[in-house]
Order: structure tokens, then C-alpha cells, then sequence
């Protein structure tokens, strides 16, 4: 049986792109909403600036981080999937990413064949799904953000 060997994680295509090209990769002026996390223990950090139209979709978005390659990806990633969805959308999304990644048997979440679902091999790596679910915890914050707004 073949270890699985966490080296594989960062030779993963849509990750080491996200990492060397992160998209959306600055945060933005004249912002509705910012949304930020941080993990203690390994100081890993990610930002995110969010920009609404007139009906609640997210028109731009932006984010920032210090961290781990897959930390970074995963930031840059989901700047992507979001862009459009709704705070409640965001929040449907991530609690549903959240429960995916912490359930290794089961494929709760279909994501097409949007780069995010590179980030699902991380379930292997219990240590490392941490930095996968920051970016969610930033997009938590900036909902609860949002929802203490109105």
C-alpha cells in the first residue's frame, strides 16, 4: 500500500498555481466588508476585502496572507468561487466546505471542476486541513460582519 505523502500536496497543479499566481491577490479601497483570520499556533494569516452591488453580490473581491502554500491557494481559490454569491451563499459554502473536509469517507460537496476541489486531497492530512479552513474562517468573519451590519 502506498503512503500518502503530504510532498504530493504541493507538486498538485491547481495548488502550486493559486500559490505562484494567486488570484485576487490584494485587498481592495472603498470596501461594504472585510473579512480576517488568523491561526495562533502556526501564525498563518489571510484577509479579505469584499466589495458589494446594489443587490448583495459580491462585484470584487480581494484578499491578503502569510502563510503555508496550501493556506495561500486556498485563499486564492476561493476569492474565485465566491465572486457572485450572495453572504448567505458564502455562508451555505463554507459550512458545507467545512463538513467536507472534516468527513474523509464521504463527498458531501460537488464543486464541478473548479480548482477548490484540490483542496479536498488535504483530507488525508488531518494536520493539515487547518490551513485549507482558514480562508473559510476569513469569509465567516466578513458574513458576521455583514450580518452585525443589519
Amino acid at each position: 500500500m502506498v503512503q500518502n505523502r503530504i510532498s504530493d500536496l504541493y507538486r498538485n497543479d491547481a495548488i502550486l498555481d493559486h500559490c505562484m499566481n494567486p488570484r485576487n491577490n490584494k485587498l481592495l479601497n472603498d470596501v461594504d466588508f472585510n473579512g480576517d483570520a488568523i491561526n495562533p499556533f502556526c501564525g498563518d494569516e489571510i484577509h479579505f476585502s469584499i466589495k458589494l452591488t446594489s443587490i448583495g453580490r459580491i462585484s470584487k473581491i480581494g484578499f491578503i496572507g502569510d502563510g503555508c502554500a496550501i493556506n495561500q491557494a486556498s485563499g486564492s481559490m476561493f476569492s474565485v468561487l465566491v465572486k457572485g454569491f450572495t453572504f448567505n451563499e458564502i455562508n451555505e459554502c463554507t459550512k458545507l466546505f467545512r463538513q467536507h473536509m472534516q468527513n474523509s469517507e464521504e463527498n458531501i460537496m460537488d464543486v464541478g471542476d473548479h480548482d477548490i476541489s484540490a483542496l479536498f486531497q488535504v483530507r488525508k492530512f488531518p494536520i493539515r486541513i487547518k490551513c485549507v479552513l482558514l480562508a473559510c474562517s476569513a469569509l465567516e468573519n466578513a458574513y458576521q460582519n455583514y450580518i452585525d451590519s443589519i
